[in-house]
């Protein structure tokens, strides 16, 4: 395993291949694709050495190659419009439930992800809440039923989840301080919560220190899967809302860690 790849061209700080492939994916998660020439001259090495990388990443199911580069690994965050299809019954019963942990007025800020745009639909109007959203569905299902006033933050979109999750947004989010935060991801064990993305990961940690109290919304299908990027732990998870077909002993495990778990 070869140190001594740069981190630029025209750098010379030695960069570890660990640390490359991580970066990879890094630009994998923000564009979506790269191609094979462009990492070479970002990184100062060979086009044989990047192919390499690719080819493990894709042995671990973070990428998959194609003609020229990689693309994101579809199994792992189908686009929107086919992750709406799954498990679409148990998101509904968990978003309605989820408006109970609504207050009567102040701030809300909402993740992304297919079973919060379910909870956008259903928040009454009344409320007295300005909302925040990376996620452009939820933002549109806010504004469509005129049930807050809502912010959406800025940055690149994310085309497979329709989502701002860069840099950009990650800075946004740390000036905030909401008092409820209604979050969600794509793994979720005793160790706690998880997702293949680093960009999606930084956002999540992110909006998870801004918020005052929070309410993650898991369907079962997300039970029993650890992603790349730890973005949480138990104990900064306030409420967990799930449905009754999540393992009992992974519930009772959550417990322990002061976690207030609703099945429904």
């Amino acid at each position: 395993m070869s140190l001594q790849e740069t981190t630029e061209v025209g750098e010379r700080t030695p960069l570890f291949q660990s640390e490359r492939q991580r970066k990879i994916l890094a630009l994998v998660d923000l564009h979506g694709a790269v191609e094979v020439s462009d990492l070479a001259d970002r990184f100062g090495v060979t086009t044989e050495t990047i192919r390499r990388d690719l080819s493990e990443l894709q042995e671990k199911h973070l990428l998959q190659r194609v003609h020229g580069g990689a693309v994101s690994w579809s199994s792992f965050e189908p686009l929107v419009a086919k992750r709406d299809d799954a498990y679409d019954e148990d998101k509904r019963r968990i978003a309605a439930r989820a408006v109970e942990e609504l207050p009567d007025g102040g701030s809300v800020m909402i993740d992304a992800g297919s079973t919060l745009t379910r909870f956008a639909e259903v928040i009454p109007r009344g409320r007295n809440l300005h909302i925040v959203t990376n996620s452009l569905p939820t933002a549109q299902a806010l504004a469509q039923a005129d049930a807050a006033g809502v912010s959406i933050l800025g940055g690149e979109i994310r085309s497979q989840t329709l989502s701002v999750v860069d840099a950009q947004a990650v800075e946004a989010v740390q000036r905030l301080n909401v008092d409820v935060l209604f979050i969600s991801t794509d793994g979720a064990t005793e160790a706690g919560l998880s997702t293949p993305y680093t960009f999606e990961a930084s956002i999540k940690q992110a909006m998870i220190r801004s918020a005052s109290h929070v309410v993650a919304l898991v369907d079962p299908s997300k039970f029993g899967h650890d992603h790349l990027v730890r973005f949480g732990a138990w104990a900064d998870i306030d409420i967990l809302i799930t449905g009754t077909e999540t393992d009992t002993a992974m519930l009772d495990a959550i417990r322990t860690h002061g976690v207030e778990v609703v099945t429904v």
